[in-house]
């Protein structure tokens, strides 16, 4: 095989390995909501200890990227396709990483508390996992006008973060002996925003390796 073809294929292998991370990553935020409501801790425990194969998967991806830069020198829009590999990479791990920081809570709140887990987390949650679709689709593709939908579709959980985190301080303000336990379920509120926030960075890493320009989607 010539090198130019070698190098597609190698790309390829490379997208199907972050599209990969992307599905194992969604799949323990989806988890780690349903151990929440359910007071699940055991799949919370689970979720913890997979996290260590998803940072590994990372650092694959990273390697597999930088090789092919070191090896093939590419230049223009396959370099930045090889750089937006491992920036996309990392926001995956840290993706993962908030899923896991759920599972956290959900330990921390303990198989027999009493707490009713907020709606509005669940809510939060199906429109996050609506955006990584989105923003998968737009990786693949390479398409700046799906990237562009992210925002708006993040700025929806924003909102909803902020009512949730507003009605939990008047919780805690009416019922402070279970203030601990209200506040491991605002920072649930909290992962799921910010496992958000890094799906709108992956859309303004598409921006890039389109247009070869930086774009803050959040202006």
């Amino acid at each position: 095989m010539e090198i130019r073809g070698q190098f597609h294929e190698d790309l390829d292998k490379l997208k199907f390995s972050i599209k990969r991370l992307a599905v194992e990553a969604v799949q323990a935020f989806d988890e780690s909501i349903e151990a929440l409501y359910a007071h699940d801790v055991d799949t919370a425990q689970k979720i913890r200890e997979r996290d260590v194969k998803l940072d590994k998967e990372e650092l694959d991806i990273n390697e597999q990227a930088i090789l092919l830069i070191a090896k093939q020198q590419p230049v223009a829009t396959d370099l930045r396709r090889l750089i937006v590999a491992i920036k996309i990479s990392s926001d995956l791990e840290r993706m993962a990483d908030h899923a896991t920081n759920i599972a956290k809570s959900t330990i921390h709140l303990g198989k027999d508390h009493d707490l009713t887990i907020h709606p509005a987390l669940r809510q939060m949650a199906d429109k996050a996992k609506t955006m990584v679709d989105t923003a998968i689709d737009a990786f693949e593709y390479e398409d700046v006008s799906l990237a562009r939908k992210l925002a708006e579709m993040d700025d929806e959980i924003d909102k909803m973060y902020g009512e949730v985190i507003r009605e939990m301080l008047e919780q805690t303000a009416n019922d402070p002996q279970k203030i601990q336990h209200i506040m491991q379920m605002a920072f649930g509120a909290r992962y799921i925003e910010r496992f958000a926030d890094h799906i709108t960075n992956i859309g303004e890493n598409i921006f890039y390796l389109v247009k070869g320009e930086s774009f803050d989607l959040n202006k």
